[in-house]
């Protein structure tokens, strides 16, 4: 048995107790490490080693690292750590930690050297003083032989288990079959190139009608891919819900093949969905589940892995028979499972959980995006930032004193870039450096207050805080990708406040870095035209690959109608109502059974309500409202049943407009009364003449490709199997163009037709 693990994880693998102690104490930034450790280097003298490469091995177990300094003059080895406020405040179990990995560099280097004995010293550099407290103790090197081995006794018998489980693992996955008789007509296209992806190295981009299962024909390849590429993750990242429990009903069927098959399948879900004591805080003094959570981890970690399906039910069953936290038992078992499903931001993410993971570990892992379509909007989100006046000027009122002086600072500078502006909504073509200079230094001081004073804190202060941290980590990071703005809205009386968006437009400079460090990567959707949208937004490798996978479904199953004379244009909405609502009640009356009508705005949605409401009092009608719940949401599907009719009103882009599953007569057909077009306002024009420079097609870009991917989206809903039947009304005459037709699918004949037409034929 041959197993390689560095030294960092072998120490917080055999040498972590105590409790889980999450409260908040603002640590250095990664370049305040880094300048910190350089700081501390400079000040040793000439003959001092920087960053000194070490490794050794024990009974087949290979461990290497690089220790942060070694004096040869003094025979000193060194184990650097930065750190904010008292020294006194690290945590025992983070000193016994760190004392661990500086005791395990030192027998490497003993063992390396023919040293006999060697100093340890612990450096403390605390970034904002730049002051170093130093722990220093003199070890025989048998001591520390005796330390190091004791160490890889406890991981070797671990790290065994791990290796036989890789190989059972690959074995099992070299014997995984399909598991249906017969791929589905799109199923092998989809699944051949998902895996020549997966062998080649690639990045795919692959559009597939839904009802293809397209979840299994890309989990089926990529699982099989694992053995010959030698594999460590798959990551199933998903944007909803669903998309999550669609993975694992997939994953479900594959391991029915064989019993117990040895696959590691975890779901990772939100922290508010996890957390069994929503009213504590995340430390031992307050939460029994954090109380001695890494005493416990291992029994856990052990119950877990022997399971190997850990699905949330799963973990949480673990955690509570071991009285752990479930949400971070399941982020320790990232590190030891195959297979992930979770949502986008555990890899996408500005500080994301799995690409961290990847990157420490230099694991080879590869990514399974579920309705990628999604992913774009999704990343603008998290490389945005926003800060609320308001909510400013409510925590001047209550902050600490010693924070007043930056607070009003911040204060003096947002209300004078805000008298700048006479409108409510402007873009800055540039930041404004004199307010985020001023922000940078709020944000170091109230980190050094929140690390002098950990407890009792308002909520207030560390909600602004980490809103302005990552407000100036984006600012560090400002480009031609994002946009700085400055909304006005009333404050009290003739007061006017202002939100400040840092705005990200474009996400590909922040995930090309996520998707490089992937061996290869699968994008997946019913709605991915054209290829090089998603690719030029996302960050996507230039020689990423494309796939338009062959439908099963016919032309002859549903009959798609585009009006040639009718308008949904804003300034038409009123004269289109009456035709619409005629419309529908005649396709309704011709054809009974349940429909979705779209439109473009809650608005627009409402007046076309009340509109066939008036006219046509005797058809059933439901309609989505804004804000629904989850129950709310499941009462509106509920009124699609095999035997009901009527027409559910929802809008385009919303929650029912994809993601839904409605079979056969459940749904026969669909009326979309608008392109889906983005509003024409500031940000989206700032959004069309940014995308124009960049990629030089900024209309298209910013407001046709979205709006159609969601018409296409809505339109899918009527077709879900190869034997469902419907029809989809394309309710506008720009739906004729012939930028507009290269978009829908290629498997619809969608036939032009004229209102007064359909009108004689109704007579």
């Amino acid at each position: 048995m041959s197993y390689a693990v560095g030294v960092r994880a072998l120490c917080e693998f055999t040498a972590k107790a105590g409790d889980l102690d999450l409260r908040f104490t603002p640590a250095p930034s990664a370049a305040e490490g880094m300048a910190g450790h350089a700081t501390v280097v400079g000040r040793r003298g000439a003959g001092y080693i920087a960053e000194l490469a070490l490794a050794g091995a024990h009974a087949g177990l290979l461990i290497s690292g690089r220790a942060d300094g070694y004096d040869p003059a003094q025979n000193l080895l060194e184990e650097i750590k930065t750190h904010r406020g008292d020294v006194a405040r690290i945590p025992d179990n983070h000193r016994a930690l760190h004392w661990a990995q500086a005791k395990v560099y030192g027998w490497l280097l003993c063992a390396e050297r023919g040293l006999e004995e060697i100093e340890l010293a612990l450096v403390y550099f605390n970034v904002v003083s730049q002051k170093e407290t130093v722990l220093r103790e003199r070890y025989a090197a048998s001591t520390l032989r005796a330390f190091f081995e004791a160490q890889c006794a406890r991981f070797i018998a671990f790290a065994e288990r791990e290796s036989a489980h890789r190989v059972a693992r690959d074995l099992a996955l070299e014997c995984l079959r399909f598991p249906y008789p017969s791929f589905r007509q799109g199923q092998r296209q989809l699944a051949e190139a998902v895996y020549r992806a997966a062998r080649d190295g690639e990045h795919l981009l692959a559009q597939a009608t839904t009802g293809i299962g397209k979840t299994l024909a890309t989990l089926f390849p990529q699982l099989k891919a694992f053995p010959a590429q030698g594999l460590d993750r798959l990551f199933f990242l998903t944007a909803k819900t669903p998309g999550r429990r669609l993975a694992l009903d997939a994953l479900a069927r594959l391991r029915e093949q064989e019993d117990d098959m040895p696959l590691r399948v975890l779901e990772l879900v939100a922290r508010d969905k996890a957390c069994e004591h929503p009213d504590k805080a995340c430390h031992g003094e307050s939460c029994p589940l954090a109380r001695g959570f890494y005493d416990r981890l291992p029994a856990a970690r052990g119950e877990a892995l022997q399971r190997r399906w850990l699905d949330q039910q799963a973990v949480r069953e673990i955690a509570l028979a071991h009285q752990l936290c479930p949400y971070y038992l399941a982020q320790e078992l990232c590190r030891w499972s195959d297979v992930v499903v979770g949502d986008y931001n555990y890899y996408f993410d500005i500080s994301a959980l799995l690409h961290g993971l990847t990157v420490l570990n230099g694991w080879k892992v590869t990514l399974l995006v579920d309705e990628a379509h999604n992913l774009i909007d999704r990343a603008r989100g998290m490389y945005s930032a926003e800060l609320d006046q308001a909510e400013f000027n409510a925590l001047r009122k209550v902050a600490p004193p010693g924070l007043k002086g930056v607070l009003e600072r911040v204060s003096r500078h947002w209300n004078q870039l805000q008298r700048d502006h006479e409108v409510d909504y402007q873009i800055h073509p540039s930041l404004p450096d004199l307010l985020i200079l001023a922000l940078q230094k709020a944000v170091s001081a109230i980190t050094d207050h929140l690390t002098d004073q950990p407890e009792g804190n308002q909520a207030a202060l560390l909600r602004f805080y980490l809103d302005a941290l990552l407000f100036c980590r984006l600012a560090e990071a400002f480009g031609a990708h994002s946009l700085f703005d400055i909304s006005l809205h009333p404050g009290r009386g003739q007061q006017r406040l202002s939100t400040l968006c840092l705005r990200n437009l474009v996400p590909a400079p922040f995930l090309a870095e996520r998707f490089a460090n992937a061996h290869s990567c699968t994008l997946f959707s019913a709605t991915l035209s054209p290829g090089h949208y998603h690719a030029d937004l996302l960050g996507l490798p230039h020689e990423v690959q494309w796939l338009e996978v062959q439908s099963p479904f016919h032309a002859e199953q549903l009959r798609v109608r585009a009006l040639t004379d009718l308008s949904t244009r804003y300034q038409h909405r009123e004269a289109s109502l009456a035709p619409i609502t005629h419309l529908m009640a005649r396709q309704f009356r011709e054809q009974p059974g349940n429909y979705l009508a779209f439109f473009s705005s809650y608005a627009y949605l409402e007046q076309a309500l009340e509109h066939l409401r008036g006219k046509y009092p005797d058809i059933p009608l439901w309609a989505q409202s804004r804000s629904m719940n989850e129950a709310e949401r499941l009462a509106f599907l509920e009124r699609f049943g095999e035997h009901s009719r009527g027409i559910g009103f929802a809008v385009l882009g919303g929650a029912f407009g994809e993601g839904i599953d409605l079979p056969g007569k459940r749904l026969i057909g669909a009326f979309i009364a608008t392109l889906g077009l983005p509003q024409v306002n500031p940000v989206n024009e700032e959004l069309k003449a940014r995308l124009q420079q960049m990629f030089g097609n900024g209309h298209d870009y910013a407001y046709l490709f979205p709006g159609l991917q969601k018409v296409v989206q809505a339109a899918g809903r009527v077709i879900r199997t190869t034997s469902d039947q419907g029809v989809v009304y394309l309710l506008d005459d720009r739906f004729n163009r012939r930028e507009v037709r290269r978009l829908l699918p290629t498997w619809w004949r969608v036939e032009a037709c004229r209102l007064n037409t359909l009108q004689k034929s109704e007579a």
